[in-house]
C-alpha cells in the first residue's frame, strides 16, 4: 500500500501540473489577449500567485476523494478505495493533459470527478453512483457558460453605450469607470473572504467590509480620474483604466484557482495518504501542508511550461479582446461564481469564463465570434466526465488485479 502512495504523489504533481497548465487560462487568458500582460510575465505573475494561494489558502480540510459521486457501500473496503481514488488520479491526470495538447480548456473538477464515477461503476455497477448528483454536474454544462456569457454580454454593452460610443468617452468614463471599480472591488473581497478564507459566518460582516472598501475605492478612482489630464486619443485613455483594472482581476482569479483547485490533485493524495495511515477514510481528510506546497510547485510548474497553450484558445482564439471587452469577461465570471456559490448551484469556471468571452463577442455581432473553435470546446466538455471515466475504469481493472 505504501508503494501506492508513492505513486499518487508522482502523479498528483503531474496532475497539478495538468491543472495549472489548463485552469490558469481561466485567470490569465483575456488579459494576454486583450495585451494588458505578455504571455511571459502572465506566467511569471500566475505562477507566484497559483503557488501562493495553494499553500496559504489551499485548503487544510478537504473532501473525500469520492466527491460525493460514489455510494459508500460500494467502495466500503480500504483497498478497493485505494486503488479507486488511484485510478480517478490518473485518469484525470492523463484527459487534462490530453485536452491542453489540444488547447482545449476543460474542467479539472469535471475530470476527477468522472475519474470517480468511472472507478465506481467498474468497482460496483451503475448502481454505485449518485446519479442526482451527477444530474448537477451535467446541468453545470449549460448553467456555466449561459450565466456567465448573458452577464458578460450586458456589462460589455453597458460600458459601450455609456462610455465608448459617446462623443467625448473619456469623459464618460469619469462618471461610469469609478462605478464599474467600486463594484468590481466589492465582487472581489466578497469572493476572497467567502472562498479564499471560507469565513462561515454571519454574512452581514464580510458584506459590510465590502461595502466600505468598495465605497472608498469609488470615491478614489473618481478623484484620480478628474485630477488626470489626457493628451492624445481618448479611447487609449480609456482603455488604460479598464486595464489596470483587468490585470487586478486576473491576478486575483489566479490566486483563488490555486487555494481553491489544488485539492482536486492534492485531495486525492490525501485520501490515499489517509488509508495508509490509518487504514480507513474519514468525511473530511486533514491535508498535510507539505502536500499543499507539492501541489502549489506543480501548478506553477504546469503554468511555466504549457500554460501559454489554452491561453491562445481563451484569450484570441474564440473572439479579439482588447480591455474594456478583457475587463468585461473577468468581472462577470468573479461574478457568475460567486453567486452561484451562494446559491449552491453547481458551476465551472471554466465553463463560465468560456461562456463570458462569447457573449463578449456576441455583443459586437454574430460575426466577431470564432463557431468553429466553440464547437471544438463544447465538444470536450461533453466527453470529459466519460472520457475520464473509462479511463478510470481501464485503470482500475488492470491495478486491482497488480496490487
Amino acid at each position: 500500500m505504501f508503494l501506492v502512495l508513492i505513486f499518487a504523489i508522482i502523479v498528483g504533481f503531474a496532475m497539478a501540473m495538468a491543472i495549472g497548465a489548463n485552469d490558469v487560462a481561466n485567470s490569465m487568458a483575456t488579459a494576454v489577449g486583450a495585451k494588458a500582460i505578455t504571455i511571459k510575465q502572465a506566467v511569471f505573475i500566475a505562477a507566484i500567485l497559483e503557488f501562493s494561494g495553494a499553500v496559504f489558502f489551499g485548503k487544510m480540510v478537504t473532501e473525500t476523494i469520492q466527491k460525493g459521486i460514489v455510494k459508500a457501500d460500494a467502495a466500503a473496503d480500504s483497498h478497493t478505495l485505494l486503488i479507486g481514488a488511484f485510478s480517478a488520479l490518473i485518469a484525470a491526470c492523463l484527459w487534462i493533459f490530453i485536452a491542453t495538447v489540444f488547447e482545449l480548456p476543460v474542467s479539472t473538477t469535471h475530470s476527477i470527478v468522472g475519474g470517480m464515477t468511472g472507478f465506481g461503476i467498474a468497482a460496483a455497477g451503475l448502481k454505485a453512483i449518485y446519479w442526482r448528483k451527477m444530474a448537477f454536474i451535467v446541468a453545470s454544462w449549460f448553467i456555466s457558460p449561459f450565466l456567465g456569457g448573458i452577464l458578460a454580454f450586458f456589462v460589455f454593452t453597458y460600458i459601450s453605450k455609456t462610455i465608448l460610443r459617446k462623443k467625448r468617452p473619456y469623459a464618460a468614463a469619469r462618471r461610469h469607470a469609478p462605478i464599474l471599480i467600486a463594484v468590481t472591488f466589492l465582487i472581489i473581497v466578497l469572493m476572497f473572504i467567502a472562498k479564499a478564507l471560507r469565513y462561515q459566518g454571519s454574512f452581514l460582516l464580510p458584506l459590510s467590509l465590502a461595502l466600505n472598501i468598495a465605497f472608498m475605492t469609488g470615491i478614489i478612482s473618481f478623484i484620480r480620474l478628474r485630477k488626470k489630464k489626457i493628451k492624445g486619443n481618448r479611447y487609449l485613455a480609456v482603455e488604460e483604466i479598464f486595464k489596470k483594472l483587468q490585470i487586478m482581476t486576473s491576478c486575483y482569479v489566479s490566486f483563488a484557482h490555486g487555494a481553491n483547485d489544488v485539492a482536486n490533485a492534492i485531495g486525492p493524495i490525501a485520501a490515499i495518504y489517509a488509508i495508509v495511515q490509518y487504514g480507513n477514510l474519514a468525511d473530511n481528510v486533514t491535508v498535510p501542508r507539505s502536500f499543499l506546497a507539492l501541489g502549489g510547485v506543480g501548478i506553477a510548474l504546469g503554468v511555466a511550461v504549457w500554460g501559454h497553450k489554452v491561453m491562445k484558445t481563451i484569450g484570441s482564439k474564440i473572439t479579439e479582446l482588447n480591455n474594456t471587452r478583457g475587463f468585461s469577461i473577468d468581472f462577470s465570471t468573479a461574478t457568475t461564481v460567486l453567486v452561484a456559490s451562494a446559491l449552491g448551484l453547481p458551476i465551472s469556471s471554466t465553463h463560465t469564463v468560456v461562456g463570458a468571452v462569447v457573449g463578449v463577442g456576441y455583443a459586437r455581432g454574430v460575426g466577431a465570434v470564432n463557431l468553429g473553435v466553440i464547437k471544438q470546446i463544447v465538444i470536450s466538455w461533453l466527453i470529459t466526465v466519460p472520457a475520464g471515466a473509462g479511463m478510470s475504469a481501464i485503470f482500475y481493472l488492470i491495478l486491482s488485479k497488480i496490487f
